[in-house]
C-alpha cells in the first residue's frame, strides 16, 4: 500500500461522504474514489459500502482505518522527529504533551525536578484539548504524554504509573445535590437542566446528545459554574474550583490513574531521565 492511498482511504472512512473528503484533501472527487477502488482490489476486500443513502464502513474497512492512522502517525512522526534532531542548537529538548488543566500539581512538581537535575535539557510543555495528547504522542509532535486510564489508549505505548485517584461530580454551587455527602453516576444523569457534557470523539466528531459540545477543561468548569452542565472528572480537579462550584464524590466512577507515556523505541537519554525522575515523585 501506498501513504497517498492510505491517507485518501482514511479521509473518506472519516467523513463517510466522497464529496466531503475530496474537499478536506484538496483534489477532484474521480481521482479520490478509483484511489479507493484500486486499494480495496489490491487488498481483495470490500472497504466501504456504497448505497444511495450514503457509505458506510465494513468490517475490513473498519480494521483498515483503525490501522492506517496507527501508520500513517508512525510516518508523520518518523518525519518529525527526524527534522527536530537535525534542528540547530537551542531547539526544544524534549516535547511533553499533557492535557490543559489536568494533573497541574504533579506537572509542576515534575518539572522542577527534572531541571534539578544534572544534564537536563528544556522541557517544551504543550497543551491541548480533551483527549488530543495521545495524538500528539503518536503522531511525533510530543516525545512523551501524561495520560489518563481509562480515557486515553495506551496501546503499543510504554508507560509508568504516577497517580490514582477518585471522581467527583461537578455542580454549581447552590444546587439541592451538593448537600449529599456522595452520588453515583445515574443521578447525574438524570439532573434537570444540567445536563453531561458531549466530548470530542478520536475523529473529532461529537456524539449526539442534549450536552454542550465540550473542548477542553477550562470551557468545562465555566459551563458548570453557569448552571449550563455537570460533569465527572478526577479529585485533583477540586484545585481549580472557586465559590461558584461543588465538587461531590461519585463512588461509583471509576478511578481514573494518571500514567507517563513515551513511544517504546525512544532511545533518548533526557527522556529516560525524565520518567525516572516522574516515577520517584
Amino acid at each position: 500500500m501506498e501513504t497517498r492511498e492510505l491517507r485518501y482511504f482514511v479521509a473518506v472512512a472519516e467523513e463517510l461522504h466522497f464529496g466531503r473528503a475530496a474537499r478536506r484533501l484538496g483534489i477532484a472527487q474521480p481521482p479520490l474514489s478509483r484511489a479507493v477502488q484500486q486499494l480495496e482490489r489490491r487488498l481483495g476486500a470490500t472497504l466501504l459500502e456504497r448505497t444511495s443513502r450514503g457509505v458506510a464502513l465494513t468490517d475490513a474497512g473498519a480494521v483498515l482505518l483503525r490501522e492506517g492512522r496507527a501508520a500513517l502517525d508512525a510516518v508523520a512522526a518518523a518525519e518529525r522527529r527526524t527534522r527536530r534532531a537535525a534542528a540547530p542548537a537551542g531547539s526544544p529538548g524534549l516535547v511533553l504533551v499533557t492535557k490543559a488543566g489536568a494533573s497541574t500539581e504533579l506537572l509542576a512538581k515534575l518539572l522542577d525536578a527534572y531541571a534539578a537535575e544534572p544534564g537536563a535539557v528544556d522541557v517544551d510543555v504543550v497543551l491541548c484539548g480533551i483527549g488530543e495528547q495521545e495524538r500528539h504522542l503518536r503522531d511525533g509532535r510530543a516525545d512523551v504524554a501524561l495520560l489518563h486510564r481509562p480515557f486515553d489508549s495506551t496501546t503499543g505505548l510504554d508507560t509508568e504509573e504516577l497517580h490514582t485517584e477518585d471522581q467527583v461530580a461537578l455542580l454549581p454551587a447552590g444546587h439541592p445535590m451538593t448537600a449529599r455527602p456522595h452520588l453515583r453516576v445515574d443521578d447525574l444523569a438524570a439532573i434537570p437542566g444540567l445536563p453531561m457534557p458531549r466530548r470530542r470523539r478520536d475523529d473529532g466528531s461529537y456524539p449526539d446528545g442534549p450536552g454542550p459540545e465540550v473542548h477542553d477543561n477550562t470551557q468545562l468548569l465555566q459551563l458548570v459554574a453557569l448552571g449550563r452542565a455537570t460533569a465527572i472528572l478526577p479529585e485533583s480537579v477540586r484545585t481549580h474550583l472557586h465559590d461558584d462550584m461543588v465538587a461531590v464524590p461519585v463512588i461509583d466512577a471509576p478511578s481514573v490513574t494518571t500514567v507517563i507515556a513515551w513511544p517504546p523505541h525512544s532511545r533518548s537519554l533526557p527522556l529516560a531521565q525524565l520518567i525516572r525522575t516522574a516515577t520517584r515523585l
